[in-house]
């Protein structure tokens, strides 16, 4: 069992008042709140050994690149890639996206097909639509229902020997679905599709393995689970990186250059080109020590008890409707109160000292099947508590009042 209060001191914020209320911070599917620990470690980078990583023979210079290639070797351990050089640091879970969809450009050819999902954030819709303009390519969809489950009958029948690669969110940020990737992964390549798998709101639940899973890429930001933000990774499997051109040019990504002719590092330094996060990639490794500290295990605990807690609770409410129903589904509730903007509603219950998201989540094809504007979202941390809920049920419950 976790000591939750013990474990809200790690947080500083959380102490901290918002007009004139204690802090409840339920906006951690946007970004998550950071630990005492993260935060030092920042401070102790610039303070101690400031430098610029793979090009210096003084001593800050090697012990800036022994952190930072230290931290590397962390991500792998945590996703358990295979190699070292699969892991490539970003600025989060769209740089790594771009990165993919940019090595595609060179693949695709009128009549390929990319499969998308109805459930993905922008980040992992758009990118896609950029590159079949550029192409020729055509996206297809696949399709969900009103409890927010991908229908898999129909992803059987989009893939073909056309579908070159199929890309799906693990975890929906609007709505907690848990997505049945390993069965997609299987079923994508059984047709010879790549799969990307874009684990922004996973990574704060669960530790992904990558090689369980087999998928080809997977991608996720740092932010979101405890790290600083501007940071990311990328993993791709090492034959895909290779037939993959350079995503950037500058430093860092060169073997050889002159006026003839440049030729590239080997992985990962061949898309890691410029002077790179270097605080951010060193302290994102010391992020995952914490979250491995206080166990992947209790956590998901932890976030079942307030996910259950929570919706029970936020159900009392008459007119309430909670979007987002399946059974697996991680610690996040989207909800609307009947005849009243989410955004009314989260304008009020901020007063309160209660941060909530409201609005489209940058998903707006999720809110269009449901016919709304937005949704209200609360999504939960091992760092919350079922007293925070019950400050949420009281908030939501006098915003009602106000606005009916």
């Amino acid at each position: 069992m976790l000591d939750i209060q013990k474990i809200r001191t790690d947080f500083p914020i959380l102490n901290q008042k918002v007009n004139g209320k204690s802090l409840v911070y339920f906006d951690n599917g946007a970004t998550s709140q950071k630990p005492q620990v993260v935060i030092d470690a920042i401070a102790q980078y610039y303070q101690e050994i400031n430098a610029n990583i793979h090009r210096g023979v003084h001593t800050l210079s090697q012990l800036a690149t022994d952190a930072y290639e230290i931290a590397r070797g962390k991500v792998q351990n945590h996703i358990n890639a295979k190699h070292n050089h699969e892991v490539l640091f970003t600025s989060g879970t769209t740089f790594g996206i771009n990165l993919v969809t940019n090595g595609f450009a060179a693949i695709l050819k009128p009549g390929d097909e990319v499969l998308v999902s109805s459930l993905e954030h922008h980040s992992n819709i758009v990118p896609w639509q950029m590159l079949c303009e550029r192409t020729g390519a055509t996206l297809k969809v696949i399709p969900m229902n009103e409890t927010g489950e991908l229908v898999m009958s129909e992803f059987d029948k989009l893939l073909s020997t056309n579908t070159k690669i199929v890309t799906v969110n693990h975890i929906s940020n609007a709505l907690g679905t848990i997505n049945p990737i390993e069965y997609m992964i299987q079923k994508a390549h059984e047709v010879g599709a790549a799969i990307l798998i874009d684990g922004a709101q996973a990574v704060p639940h669960l530790k992904p393995d990558v090689q369980a899973l087999d998928c080809d890429f997977y991608v996720f930001s740092g932010h979101k689970m405890c790290g600083p933000t501007g940071t990311g990774i990328l993993y791709g499997k090492e034959e895909w990186l290779n037939k993959f051109p350079p995503y950037q040019g500058g430093g860092e990504m060169i073997k050889e250059v002159s006026f003839e002719k440049t030729t590239y590092a080997d992985l990962p330094h061949k898309f890691e080109a410029g002077t790179p996060n270097i605080a951010g990639g060193i302290v994102l490794g010391t992020a995952i020590d914490y979250m491995n500290s206080v166990g992947f295990e209790n956590i998901q605990k932890q976030e079942l008890e307030l996910l259950e807690y929570g919706t029970k609770r936020l159900l009392e409410i008459e007119g309430l409707r909670i979007y987002g129903t399946s059974k697996n589904k991680t610690s996040v509730i989207s909800f609307n109160i009947d005849g009243i903007h989410p955004y009314d509603i989260g304008t009020i219950i901020d007063k309160l000292g209660i941060a909530v998201r409201t609005g489209h989540h940058c998903a707006q094809p999720i809110m269009n099947f449901f016919g709304i504007p937005g949704t209200i979202r609360a999504s939960f941390s091992f760092y919350n508590t079922k007293e925070e809920i019950d400050s949420l049920v009281e908030g939501v419950k006098r915003a009602k009042m106000m606005l009916s």
